[in-house]
């Protein structure tokens, strides 16, 4: 469905953004890497996953927190692929602390890079795409795009401009074939989530499994993680035509937690 376009997914070494590569990748798309960490695994994940349709895979490791180093990668991109058909913003990070106790670096850390990085993509791919009158811009947003939790201020402050910004990227391309559209995931077990999950069981004294439980039993009615993979197929629907005239909506794909 997607051969000879081309699609750049922030984050994406491991995680959401690596699942989202894999799906687009698989319906024929090239794809632009970006992240930390091992890059050649992920790169063997999503060459094989579009194998069939004999796709490229490049890779560019800008610091999401600076616009010089987006800039290139936009630039990079342009250069190997022609242009980014494409676009996902998934880059994230996270802090947990109360508002008063909250580091400014640390706020300012998670504006850059889950909010300021997504302009900073969006306006340099917008050009190409206006000009051949097709493309799909994603932004992996949040739950917390859509609802507050308690020591999580950046990150819902972030999200919840994830959000409007989508909202403002489609109504300005509105009437073109450039479309805007957030996924706004609950709980998926990432390596981010791991963490968390381990933290509460060495907390509590309890086990991992159990750990987990009480984790979805917070806020996720489904009791069962989104995975990658399920976002993937959202990003695939949402560069498809049936989701020609799908323009800035917040997609939950969360178990039921907004709709508590």
């Amino acid at each position: 469905m997607l051969k000879g376009k081309t699609a750049l997914v922030t984050g994406s070494t491991s995680g959401i953004g690596l699942g989202i590569a894999v799906a687009l990748a698989r319906q024929g798309a090239n794809i632009v890497l970006n992240g930390f960490g091992d890059v050649e695994a992920p790169r063997a994940q999503v060459l094989e996953a579009g194998k069939a349709a004999g796709i490229k895979v490049g890779y560019h490791g800008a610091d999401m927190s600076k616009a010089a180093e987006i800039e290139a990668m936009m630039k990079y991109a342009a250069a190997e692929f022609g242009r980014v058909d494409i676009l996902v913003n998934n880059a994230g990070i996270q802090h947990v602390a109360k508002i008063q106790d909250f580091p400014v670096e640390k706020w300012d850390a998670i504006m850059a890079i889950n909010l300021s990085s997504a302009f900073h993509t969006t306006r340099l791919a917008l050009p190409a795409m206006q000009q051949a009158n097709w493309g799909r811009i994603i932004n992996v947003a949040s739950v917390h795009g859509l609802v507050g939790s308690a020591e999580k201020s950046a990150y819902v402050a972030a999200k919840h401009g994830v959000v409007g910004l989508t909202k403002v990227t489609a109504l300005e391309n509105a009437t073109t074939g450039v479309t805007c559209n957030a996924i706004c995931p609950g709980w998926v077990l990432t390596p981010l989530v791991q963490k968390q999950v381990d933290a509460k069981a060495a907390a509590q004294g309890i086990s991992n499994e159990e750990a987990t439980k009480l984790l979805l039993g917070e806020k996720e009615p489904s009791q069962q993680f989104t995975t990658p993979e399920e976002l993937g197929e959202l990003a695939v629907f949402f560069c498809s035509a049936a989701a020609g005239n799908v323009r800035g909506v917040a997609w939950n794909m969360d178990g039921g937690w907004a709709a508590q």
